[in-house]
């Protein structure tokens, strides 16, 4: 597929990148930007890559939905969420391989649940996190609502959903809404040097730990315990076990082939 609003790379490492390039809108997600979104995750699914970076370009990550070139009041508010960005959350979540999200500057609305699916959000100093839906009259979507209560607590995602105010770096990473802060300057070297070491790590075992933490709150201990006993089988029929065993016996380093 050709993309217009995203770059897709892949590196030597194995690390697909998706870029959000419509820096003139602040990569505003427009119903065509969402859904190369979707067909550029689909195609990292089958390419081989062993992590996902998603980043923005320009000066912020996302200013959200794209409502400047919407056409006018939509008729149901909730049909672009069926049609663009509901497939898309649940396509990243299906992914098999870890996601890296790099903020940078402002991560809005639909912007902000697409960085917050990822495993792991790195974001700089000068990065924020807005859910300002309330101040339009709508509701937080594209997954908000079931993301930032399990990252933040039921307290703290009210009071950002309800307020509609900006949560800087600091704040979002004392709430649990991302996992690290660096200095502007460094975001992009940050992420890409993240993402490499996740790419050069068991894949297989990496696919199954996401897929557990994504379905743990949902699951009884007794029905945790069980899913866990299944992913360990898995795991423990790959190569990457196997020779991460015998190098442990020869006191070396694993090196892993993500199979």
């Amino acid at each position: 597929m050709t993309f217009e609003h995203i770059r897709l790379d892949t590196s030597p490492a194995a690390v697909a990148t998706i870029t959000l390039a419509r820096p003139d809108t602040l990569n505003a997600l427009s119903g065509q930007t969402v859904d190369e979104l979707r067909a550029a995750v689909d195609e990292v699914s089958g390419s081989g890559a062993r992590c996902l970076l998603i980043t923005g370009e320009g000066r912020g990550f996302s200013s959200g939905a794209d409502l400047a070139g919407s056409g006018g009041l939509p008729e149901d508010a909730g049909e672009a969420l069926e049609k663009h960005f509901n497939p898309l959350i649940e396509a990243l979540f299906e992914l098999p391989i870890p996601v890296v999200a790099a903020v940078n500057g402002p991560c809005a609305g639909a912007g902000c649940s697409l960085a917050l699916s990822a495993d792991i959000v790195i974001a700089a100093r000068s990065a924020y996190f807005l859910q300002a839906f309330v101040n339009i009259g709508l509701i937080p979507d594209a997954g908000a609502t079931w993301l930032l209560p399990r990252l933040a607590g039921r307290a703290r995602a009210m009071e950002m959903m309800i307020l509609g105010e900006r949560i800087h770096a600091e704040q979002a990473r004392d709430w649990g809404l991302i996992s690290r802060i660096v200095e502007d300057e460094h975001l992009a070297s940050e992420a890409v040097l993240l993402a490499t070491n996740l790419a050069q790590g068991p894949t297989v075992a990496l696919g199954l730990i996401r897929r557990l933490a994504r379905h743990a709150e949902q699951l009884s201990l007794g029905d945790a315990l069980a899913a866990e006993r299944a992913a360990q089988r898995e795991a423990g029929r790959t190569e990457d076990f196997k020779s991460a065993v015998m190098a442990f016996l020869q006191k070396q380093q694993p090196r892993f082939e993500g199979r």
